[in-house]
């Protein structure tokens, strides 16, 4: 891997992905179509967004992406 690696960056990218997937319109489509879109779209979201919400550490050339998945009351 090259020394130039940003972990953040590449925080960055996928939060920047979950904000296109929210954005992206949908095509002219129906029925079945339609729904596996909205549902592929959903996935697409959810996991680009948790990426994008990632704490990154690159230690001895292990990427480590730390994900908080409790609820934000606790």
């Amino acid at each position: 891997m090259s020394d130039n690696f940003d972990p953040q960056a590449l925080i960055e990218r996928f939060a920047e992905r979950a904000e296109a997937v929210r954005k992206r319109n949908l095509p002219a489509v129906g029925g079945e179509e339609r729904r596996l879109f909205i549902e592929q779209a959903e996935r697409d979201f959810m996991d680009y967004a948790m990426l994008g919400d990632a704490t990154a550490t690159l230690e001895d050339g292990i990427l480590t992406l730390r994900i908080d998945l409790r609820p934000a009351d606790s």
